[in-house]
């Protein structure tokens, strides 16, 4: 498939691609350009499969298209009309449809017809314009939807399991998934002796959802923000033969949160080059799809689930050159069968650095001990993709901005407090949970809990470590020289960067030697995402005993209804509009919201506020930026700041002076 260098064949065993159908072939122009896939792909999906695999440049250096970091698209005759705007990775690829990407310009067509003398990976967007990654949906008016009793957030085993035990319960049933299927990744994990077998799970409950007509499912549609009562979900959907979008309110009585995990970024400069890409989205690609960039591929890990994705890429025709391990000496069973698969593998080892090869689309890869940061210098390796793993986090997005908590947990991740706001609960991964046995049963322990009906017992069935080794901590690798590719600590949209080391001529034990920067991400004027705070709180710019605080607060801040703020401060209650988890943060009952201003500066949603330019402890914060929309920031606050005039936002290290104003 010449127009698809990134197709792997229908005769690959386990990534043939179960979502799409090759008979049905489809073409699309996304900025000029030809795209080619098959019916059942997604935007990105067919996108990816023909060849395009970097979305752009950010300071100069390309960073990867991936199913946590694609531009929005826009239908071409409605181009400067953001509420039309789709996301690539939920918008069915539909025959002769025209797009542009939010960012790409007038002159994308000259893009791309350049791109057909010289080929190119790349949709050539500018990320240094911060509207080149906007999506407008985050922040515009939702319409009400149709009233339930559960509305069950992700479709893998652990939602589909509550969401019939909801039915069970006789509740009328909402099931929200942001891909185009159920199933989730169950599949990739495995199970243990005497477990039923992950596909086995999924099969026997997509057939019993398909066979109630009482649970109403809603795929491609993705859950951005909740409170107690109400869900806002982001739907794409056919109109007409159409995809178009759609925001809801849906009103709920109770809430159940199955979103899974987040899957870690290792920290080593070039984690965010084209062919650099997660565990997860790679095996999402393949085996929905049958996606997977290049011939060759090396993996880097510290979880035992990559052994398997990478026997499954072998066994689809994917040369692996090596499996970096950054534990030492792992066991698993995976391991075992990955050696009779004839992969070689190197335990104690993790990425020091990723370059891109010259005058070509392979990656050069500089393998570093885990022992020793930074260790030796050692060969390169070369392949067309790297595949690295940094562990689990569970997804508590939305469980922080309707009002849960988490605490830091010393091996590496925030785990959620599960005794969470009234009506809320969290099942499967995203409540910590493992083992498929556990994961399964949450769903209905879940169910009885926002019920208030009598606690249904979660039990963990893990395999000794003696022979299944856990997971390390995402691994952080220092390079001895500085490079041009910078180490992200995520790989969403975020764009935070760990510190390079800057090189001195003079020892660093002098008093003028060169010294570590400092940073705080507590004090960074934008909202941060979850891995971000994670990782933040390894290398150690967030105190752990802050960790879950700043995640609450820092997370995601999209309100859901909306109410005259003034009538509200002048009945003296908290006003609506503000996300759970912050009504008492500055107060309780006697926060109130302000309008604050600082000249020739745009501050960020989620900076914190302090009374006092020496200040930086998120704990003494007196209020937060909230909202920025049509040129009016809006904070809430603690009600002694509507004394005060005037206050500090930290940004970096630097405090800013802001004015605060009553809000028209």
């Amino acid at each position: 498939m010449k127009d698809q260098p990134d197709r792997l064949q229908s005769r690959a065993r386990h990534f043939a691609g179960s979502a799409i159908i090759r008979s049905r072939p489809i073409k699309f122009r996304l900025n000029g350009r030809t795209i080619s896939g098959f019916e059942g792909d997604t935007v990105l999906s067919a996108v990816i499969a023909s060849g395009y695999d970097s979305v752009g440049s950010r300071d100069g250096c390309p960073l990867a298209l991936s199913l946590r970091h694609a531009p929005a698209v826009l239908p071409l005759a409605h181009r400067d009309n953001l509420a039309k705007a789709l996301p690539m990775e939920r918008t069915p690829a539909t025959d002769g449809a025209q797009y542009v990407t939010l960012g790409a310009g007038r002159l994308a067509p000259l893009s791309a017809a350049m791109a057909l003398i010289k080929p190119s990976r790349s949709l050539d967007l500018d990320l240094d314009d911060p509207q080149a990654m906007l999506q407008p949906w985050l922040d515009s008016d939702a319409e009400t939807g149709a009233e339930t009793d559960l509305v069950v957030v992700g479709g893998g085993i652990a939602g589909m399991t509550a969401a019939l035990a909801g039915v069970k319960a006789g509740l009328r049933v909402t099931l929200v998934e942001s891909s185009l299927s159920l199933g989730g990744y169950a599949s990739l994990y495995g199970s243990q002796e005497g477990e039923e077998a992950p596909d086995q799970s999924i099969q026997r409950l997509v057939a019993a959802i398909a066979q109630d007509h009482t649970v109403y499912v809603m795929l491609g549609t993705k859950a951005i923000a909740a409170r107690p009562g109400t869900v806002r979900v982001h739907s794409v959907g056919m109109v007409g033969g159409v995809p178009a979008g759609r925001i809801l309110d849906i009103p709920t009585r109770c809430i159940v949160v199955a979103t899974g995990v987040i899957e870690r970024l290792p920290v080593f400069a070039g984690n965010r080059l084209p062919g650099v890409a997660t565990t997860l989205e790679s095996y999402h690609l393949a085996q929905q799809f049958g996606v997977w960039t290049g011939k060759t591929a090396l993996f880097s890990t510290v979880s035992n689930a990559s052994y398997r994705l990478a026997m499954l890429a072998t066994d689809a025709g994917v040369a692996v050159g090596r499996i970096m391990d950054g534990r030492t000496d792992p066991q698993s069973r995976f391991i075992e069968f990955s050696k009779a698969y004839g992969i070689t593998m190197a335990s104690g080892t993790i990425t020091g650095e990723a370059k891109l090869a010259p005058k070509s689309r392979a990656l050069l890869v500089s393998p570093q001990s885990s022992l020793h940061h930074p260790g030796p210098a050692e060969t390169a390796l070369s392949a067309d993709r790297l595949v690295v793993c940094g562990g689990w986090q569970p997804d508590l997005t939305l469980w922080h901005m309707a009002g849960g908590e988490s605490q830091w947990n010393p091996a590496g991740r925030l785990d959620p407090i599960l005794k969470g706001p009234a009506g809320i609960a969290l099942a499967g991964s995203a409540a910590g949970y493992i083992s498929h046995h556990a994961c399964l049963r949450s769903g209905k322990a879940a169910v009885a809990q926002v019920l208030n009906r009598r606690s249904i017992s979660v039990e963990e069935r893990l395999i000794d470590p003696i022979y299944e080794t856990p997971d390390d901590p995402a691994p952080s690798a220092r390079s001895n020289v500085e490079s041009p590719a910078p180490a992200y600590l995520d790989g969403g949209q975020s764009y935070i960067e760990r510190p390079q080391r800057k090189r001195s001529r003079w020892p660093a034990w002098l008093p003028f030697g060169a010294k570590e920067a400092s940073w705080s991400l507590a004090d960074m004027p934008h909202p941060l995402a979850i891995a971000d705070i994670v990782a933040g709180t390894q290398l150690g710019a967030i105190p752990a005993q802050s960790a879950g605080v700043v995640a609450q607060e820092r997370v995601a801040l999209i309100p859901v209804g909306r109410r005259d703020f003034r009538a509200e401060k002048a009945a003296g209650r908290s006003p609506d509009g503000v996300p759970a988890y912050l009504l008492c943060r500055f107060g309780g009952e006697s926060s109130i919201c302000l309008k604050v201003s600082s000249d020739n500066r745009r501050l960020e949603v989620g900076a914190l506020i302090h009374a006092n330019a020496d200040e930086s402890d998120p704990h003494k914060a007196i209020g937060v930026v909230m909202r920025v929309k049509e040129g009016e920031t809006l904070a809430l606050l603690a009600a002694s700041a509507l004394t005060r005039g005037s206050a500090f936002v930290r940004e970096g290290n630097s405090p800013i002076a802001v004015r605060l104003e009553a809000s028209a």
